[in-house]
């Protein structure tokens, strides 16, 4: 079954301000799908489209095979991990407390969220007992990034949005994450659906 489509999907502002015009694609389950294109090209309005932050004025986006205009939009973002540019993790949540937002939310059992937090510390490679009770404020740019993802990842969602995730870092930060996404990817097979500026 394939996991995204875009029909002949627009999105206009009200301002007038047209973002993406009659956008038209699908990824198949396991694809790494990237879209890359100048600031403002309508790359962050595209996936924002897709977890429902932004309503599309036209065209249908179906998430494996359910039009995600009628599905039940806490359900349907559950299910859509989401990594940010700015990171945007909760400045007063230690690491532990940040990546156990949506497990909390779907009400797991303590047990579970802290078994769940120490398993992707790993897969990120940051050592749990290093990091869990860490603030963000105590972590580089890179470590926070690394959070995010983590976050992201909580609740085991079958697909993964990044939007610019590497921009605001210096650039040997920012290959070294590129290549640690790549190999994440292929250990979780998830749907990475990622944004690059160029």
């Amino acid at each position: 079954m394939t996991l995204i489509t875009f029909q002949q999907v627009s999105k206009e502002f009200t301002h007038g301000t047209k973002a993406v015009s009659e956008l038209s694609f699908t990824i198949e389950p396991g694809e790494f799908f990237v879209l890359i294109g100048p600031s403002g090209c309508g790359k962050t309005t595209t996936l924002k489209m897709i977890n429902r932050l932004i309503e599309p004025s036209s065209g249908s986006i179906r998430i494996k095979g359910i039009n995600a205009a009628e599905a039940n939009i806490n359900e349907l973002r559950w299910n859509i991990g989401y990594v940010l540019q700015q990171i945007a993790l909760f400045p007063h949540m230690t690491v532990s407390e940040n990546i156990a937002v949506v497990p909390e939310m779907k009400k797991w059992k303590q047990s579970e969220i802290s078994t769940r937090v120490d398993e992707l510390l790993d897969l990120v490679g940051m050592e749990p007992e290093l990091y869990r009770d860490r603030l963000p404020s105590d972590l580089s740019g890179g470590q926070q990034q690394r959070v995010g993802v983590a976050r992201a990842l909580a609740a085991d969602p079958d697909i993964l949005l990044m939007d610019e995730p590497f921009s605001a870092l210096d650039p040997l930060v920012r290959e070294q994450l590129q290549q640690d996404i790549k190999e994440l990817q292929q250990k979780i097979k998830k749907q990475l659906f990622l944004s690059l500026t160029i």
